[in-house]
Order: structure tokens, then sequence, then C-alpha cells
């Protein structure tokens, strides 16, 4: 593998003052992501300590991969559902709120275990057979689905703010021809002012891309979040002065209600142990350990992703076994402080892509950042104030970058041939249809179903074919 369009390779070090900066665009690129999981699961877990545990967790994969891997691990949107589980089982079982959240930590080990056997297994047969199951014409269209996936949400937070909460309307069938449901939307004012913030975001983010010079062109999400946060920060301001919400975009209000000590998921879990039952480990083994075999699909193609952008098989060396273990016990770590196993996150991965920036260095700094700022509480309302239309201006870029990496790996493919043209056929519908299988407390991902539907079609036209 080679690749001639980074300005900074994995081994190289920029000046401090360029890898600080380049720092923070890596977590400004994955701090939406990492810190909505706890808000979205709730019960009490805390955004500081998610980050903590995403800094710490990101820190352990660099130690178990050798600072070869220049990769961000963040919250995993794939356990959301089993976090659930674990409140709501303690709750079934009358135990205390606690030990909801000692739940988290063992279904994090539990799940990190997982990963652990599976690469324990490899170590000892190797990885030959991934190519043979999961060729260009597999993890390609995977890597794109991944991509495509996420842009839902990007899509979506165009034009969100961060003041006004969004008015629910029915939906009637009779009127429609739609089932009955539930849409949000919010005033149309406010609505094309937080979409005016996120163009002004995407539309620098590409100028300083495409035509800046130097430090210009690898830090445009920095500079496009600036943008936007000012723009939004204008008529917020007009917005208050004149008493009209419907030009508020950014919600300062965040700064008097700070909370000044990050809750610790293992402060509170060890509160839990009174009136344990094992039958509540049993759910909790059901609600994780299954999920983690899903996400070991998503951790293959993420990895084969980052490999083809910084041109070295990482499946190779470090190695995926290695690979899995700094997944795996970087997410039990993660869970030990902020309750979210983590994994590895493309967020991070478009970054490395748009910027040209592979340092490992800076994957390093981005972490220590994380850890710094979850104790720094004002650090951290700041950063939560970037309303959600400003970070999806940002998003569009990167999950793009993402879907595109997928599809560059596709052009080495014969789609000439009808045994690849299913397989990529295949993958595309069920991810982008979004393909999704529920059985029991388990949630089989769009992107883990394309995957496992891309790898049988492979197989059996292979089978055929021989």
């Amino acid at each position: 593998m080679k690749n001639v369009n980074l300005v900074y390779g994995v081994k190289d070090k920029p000046g401090l003052l360029k890898t600080i900066l380049f720092a923070l665009q890596q977590v400004l690129a994955i701090l939406a992501a990492t810190i909505v999981v706890p808000v979205i699961v709730g019960n009490g877990m805390a955004q500081s300590a998610a980050l903590l545990g995403a800094g710490i967790g990101t820190i352990v994969y660099l130690l178990f991969t050798k600072f070869k891997s220049p990769v961000f691990l963040g919250s995993s949107f794939a356990f959301i559902d089993s976090m659930g589980v674990a409140f709501s089982a303690a709750a079934t079982a009358e135990l205390s709120a606690s030990a909801g959240f000692l739940g988290l930590i063992l279904g994090a080990i539990m799940a990190g275990l997982v990963y652990v056997v599976i690469a324990v297994v490899i170590k000892m047969v190797g990885v030959k057979w991934i190519d043979k199951i999961m060729p260009a014409s597999v993890i390609g269209p995977t890597v794109a689905i991944i991509g495509l996936s996420l842009s839902v949400n990007a899509i979506g937070d165009l034009g969100k703010g961060n003041v006004l909460a969004p008015v629910q309307e029915w939906i009637i069938s009779g009127k429609t021809g739609l089932p009955e449901q539930v849409i949000n939307f919010y005033p149309t004012a406010n609505f094309y002012i937080c979409l005016l913030c996120a163009l002004v975001t995407l539309a620098t983010v590409i100028v300083c891309s495409v035509y800046g010079k130097k430090m210009l062109k690898i830090i445009p999400f920095i500079i496009g979040i600036c943008a936007g946060y000012a723009v939004a920060a204008i008529f917020t301001v007009i917005g208050i002065l004149t008493e009209n919400p419907a030009l508020q975009i950014i919600n300062f209000g965040l700064f008097s209600e700070m909370s000044w000590k990050p809750a610790f998921t293992f402060v509170e879990a060890f509160k839990g142990f009174d009136g344990f039952k094992g039958s509540y480990i049993g759910q909790i083994a059901v609600a994780y350990v299954p999920v983690a075999f899903v996400v070991f699909a998503e951790h293959l193609a993420d990895h084969k992703n980052i490999s083809s952008i910084i041109g070295s098989d990482l499946l190779a060396e470090p190695g995926l076994h290695r690979t899995l273990l700094g997944d795996g016990v970087g997410s039990m770590v993660g869970a030990f402080f902020g309750g979210c196993p983590n994994t590895t996150y493309g967020e991070s991965v478009g970054c490395v892509a748009i910027s040209g920036n592979a340092s490992i260095v800076t994957i390093l700094t981005a972490a220590i950042i994380c850890i710094v700022a979850s104790f720094f509480t004002p650090l951290m309302t700041l950063l939560a104030t970037i309303p959600s239309c400003v970070m999806g201006g940002v998003c569009m870029t990167l999950y793009g970058f993402i879907a595109v990496s997928g599809l560059k790996m596709i052009q080495t493919v014969d789609l000439n041939e009808n045994r690849n043209l299913f397989t990529v056929s295949v993958i595309l519908v069920a991810g982008v249809g979004g393909m999704v299988l529920n059985i029991g407390a388990i949630t089989i991902t769009s992107i883990a179903c394309a995957l496992i539907l891309g790898i049988l079609v492979n197989l059996l036209t292979s089978k055929i074919k021989k």
C-alpha cells in the first residue's frame, strides 16, 4: 500500500503549535458523537465522563497498536440499547440506581472480552482468511455504507440550533397517505438561519481545503467551525437583544448550568453492590455480548479504510489481533470512567483523510486534550455550545469522505463480473435501505447486516465459480 496524499505520515511529528491545532481539530471531529451517547441513554450519565473515557481508551488503544494506527476511540452508538438494558434491568430487579452503572461496566467488560477471545484466535490462525471472505468487493461498499449511514445524522443537524426545542406535529394517515406518526420540525426562521450557519461552515471547510495554503489547508475544520459559530453568535446576540427566540442559535445559558465535578461511572457503580443478583448479570451478558460480534465487523471495515488512507496494512502490522485488543481493552477502560463502550470512529478516519495528517502524535495529543477538558468545565461547556447546525456542516464533509474512501476501494474491482456486481449491489442496497434486525435486546445495525449479506453472497458466488 502507498499513499502520497499525506502531509504528515504516522511517524511524523509536527511542531508543538501545529500538533495542538491538529489535535483540537480531531477533538472537534469526534466531540458531538462522543458526548451525545450519554445524553441519549440518560439516567444521570455525564458527557464529561464520556469524554474522559474516550481519551483514556484512545491511549490504551495506541499502546496496544504500538502507536501505528492513527484512530481515535469514542462512545459507541451500537451499545446504546444495551446500556439502556443495564438501567431498565436494574429497575426491574428492584436494584438500586447505582446497579445500573455497575451494569454498564460489567457489560463493557463482557464485550471487551469477546474482542480478546477473537484476537487470540486471529493470532493463532492469522488474517489471510479475511482477504478471502472480505475482498475489496465486500470491504469497499461496506466502508461506503458507514459514511452514507451517518449522513442522515449530518443532514438532520443542518436545521438545528441549541436553543429552541423541536415542535412535534402529528402526520395523520388520512391526510397524507402515510402511517400515523410524530415528526419534529423547527420554526421556519430558526431553521433557515441554522441552515445558513451550516452552509457557511461547509463552504469555509471546502474553500480552506481546496484553496488554502499551508496551515489553512490542514486545519479546515477548526476554521469552518469558527466561521459557522461566529455567524450563529451574531444571530443569537441579535435574538437576545430583540427578545426573538427564532434568531437564537447558541444556548449560552449552558454556562449558568455548569457542573464543576464530572460524574464518573465507577463512583456510582461501586455503590451498587448491595443486593446484586445473578439474573441481572445474565441480562447484561445477553444485551452486550452479541453486539460485540456486530461491532467487530465495523472494526474490520474501519481499519481497512484507515489502512488505505495511510498506505499501510494495519491488519498485518501491528496486526488485527493488536487492534482488537486495543479496541476491546480501551472500550472497557472507557466504560469504567464514562459508562460508554468505545469504538474506532469514522469521524476520526475522515479527519485524517481530509487534512492529510496521520501523525500518531496528533491522536495522542487529542486524547490528552479530552482528558484535560473533561475536568475543565468551562471548556466542556464552550464545546457543548457549538450548535448542531455547525457540526452538521462539518460532518457533511467527514461522512462524505468516508463514503468516498469506500468507493475508491471498488475502483480495483471488476464490476463486469457478475460475482462482484452482485456482492457490491447487495451491500449497497442493504446498507442504504437501512436493513436492521432486532432480535430481542440485540440490534444488528444496517452496516453489520450489509457486511454479513455481502460476505454470504461473495462466498456463494465464489463457490459456484469454483
